[in-house]
């Protein structure tokens, strides 16, 4: 069956930017994620189908060979990962249209590429996890090593025979005139090893598609962006080669109040007219949960900033913490009572001028000098 285009997938057009693409495929991951999905078996197909197209469109190279090539260029073992995650192809694609006229110069054949792919795993945090860490547990589906035959391949997981072909050297030599060709067993694939009797639960590969549940430790102080590489946790090998490894990106997800800059935490707080005219203290919520009191003077204006020393972020692998800048903004009264309003004219009766309203005052002055001068 043929597989649907990568772009129709995400719902973007093919000349999508990359910042379109990471848009769509955060929104339909979200809608289509197995957490809020539980045994919706269309949801995971669809899952699966929209993280392979956004492993190969969110990177350069591979949207450019997918582009030109289609889903063909990656028949060899290219992106494929299902579930969110994906692995890379494109040295084996390289090998397979270059392979023959490299000789040793290359890869070495098939048994470079017998390495298991590595795997993406995208993680989607809060502000507050991202400042005290956290640990968790994600489900990852992926290829294992078979129980059965121990990774080998073989029925009951004997050693394979060795290739009859190449001698176990996983190359074969064709001359050519005066050229000496070198390239990969076709028999054994470049393995140098032959298995006779495949182990019938893994078909001979030495591995089975299995979702495996890992503990992840996410430290204090990730940004967004963070990648977390998990040694030997990616795709298992082909017939006991070496797993790949799997890569976490880190990201955090917006905040109502805080706004995140580095180790700073930027917030805006409203404040009464009366607080800002006669002073007062506020309290403020922090990134860590608690509660920090600001001492308002007495004339504060809107915009007046407020530094609140080592009340910000954690910083990744260190004791230290950012600050906390605190942006107030004076809030005009609204449904004023009659007395209130009555409160006011008298205020304003009183005057006051450049003494009350330095800021107002001293523009109008200058607006008044420039009618004053357009006169002349």
């Amino acid at each position: 069956m043929a597989k649907d285009d990568f772009y129709t997938t995400l719902g973007v057009d093919r000349d999508a930017s990359a910042g379109e693409i990471k848009k769509a495929y955060r929104k339909m991951a979200m809608k289509y994620h197995p957490d809020r999905n539980a045994g919706d078996k269309v949801a995971e197909k669809n899952f699966k189908k929209i993280n392979e197209a956004n492993d190969v469109l969110s990177d350069d190279e591979k949207r450019a060979a997918y582009d030109r090539f289609g889903h063909a260029a990656f028949e060899q073992g290219g992106p494929g990962g299902a579930g969110g995650f994906g692995g890379a192809g494109f040295a084996d694609i390289f090998e397979d249209m270059f392979g023959d006229f490299m000789g040793s110069g290359g890869r070495g054949g098939r048994q470079g590429s017998a390495r298991g792919s590595d795997l993406r795993y995208n993680m989607e945090i809060s502000i507050t996890d991202a400042f005290k860490g956290n640990k968790t547990n994600i489900r990852v589906p992926t290829s294992v090593s078979c129980d059965d035959c121990k990774g080998i391949g073989t029925k009951g997981g004997v050693a394979p025979d060795t290739c009859p072909a190449c001698h176990g050297h996983g190359k074969v030599r064709a001359q050519q005139g005066f050229f000496t060709i070198e390239r990969s067993c076709p028999t054994c694939q470049g393995a140098g090893k032959f298995i006779k009797d495949a182990c019938s639960n893994c078909s001979g590969s030495g591995r089975v598609h299995q979702e495996k549940t890992l503990s992840v430790t996410i430290p204090a102080g990730v940004e967004d962006g963070t990648r977390i590489r998990l040694s030997g946790e990616g795709e298992a090998g082909l017939n006991g080669a070496p797993s790949g490894d799997l890569y976490i990106f880190i990201s955090v997800s917006p905040h109502h109040i805080f706004q995140r800059e580095g180790a700073n935490i930027y917030c805006s707080v409203p404040i009464p007219l009366t607080t800002a005219a006669l002073g007062g203290h506020i309290e403020v919520p922090t990134v860590d949960s608690a509660r920090a009191r600001i001492t308002i003077p007495t004339g504060t204006q809107s915009d007046h900033q407020f530094r609140l020393k080592g009340k910000g972020m954690s910083v990744l692998r260190s004791k230290d913490r950012g600050d906390m800048f605190v942006q107030v903004s004076v809030e005009t009264p609204v449904n004023l009572t009659k007395k209130q309003k009555e409160l006011l004219k008298e205020f304003e009766a009183e005057g006051g001028g450049e003494l009350n309203n330095p800021e107002s005052d001293g523009f109008f002055t200058k607006v008044k000098d420039l009618w004053e001068d357009l006169k002349d």
